[in-house]
């Protein structure tokens, strides 16, 4: 699903602003997180797509929208946007297995808790696309 959504994009993004295909997808992300956490398989068997499919365009959307904002930004940004990736990965992860063992070993309470991270990824992008307007 995460490579569908990039080949669509790569198809149809001169039609779709970036902002607004990121704001969406981690609003879709938020949606995916609940579903797999309510208990139901079959929710959580589309909340594990629609999260592979919302999450494929923010990764590669991060780094055009960096290198938009940060033209002289060189080889340093993207090392330290790799770097903050790869700590994305781990720190997501290793939260909602603390807080599924605190909770018992509940997976759905910790991958609910996870719910967090879109939700801050959502408030930032609607945050600066306000910013950005004010100027």
């Amino acid at each position: 699903m995460m490579g569908l959504s990039r080949v669509l994009y790569s198809r149809y993004g001169d039609r779709i602003k970036l902002d607004s295909a990121m704001k969406c997808s981690a609003a879709a992300c938020v949606l995916s997180y609940v579903c797999i956490a309510i208990p139901s398989a079959a929710l959580g068997i589309v909340g594990c797509a629609l999260c592979g499919f919302s999450g494929g365009i923010l990764w590669p959307g991060t780094f055009s929208r960096a290198s938009r904002s940060l033209v002289r930004g060189g080889t340093a940004m993207f090392a330290l946007l790799a770097l903050a990736g790869d700590f994305g990965c781990t720190a997501g992860p290793t939260l909602a297995g603390m807080i599924s063992s605190a909770a018992g070993d509940s997976l759905r309470l910790g991958v609910f808790a996870a719910v967090i991270f879109p939700v801050m990824f959502l408030i930032a992008a609607v945050f600066i696309d306000n910013r950005r307007k004010e100027k």
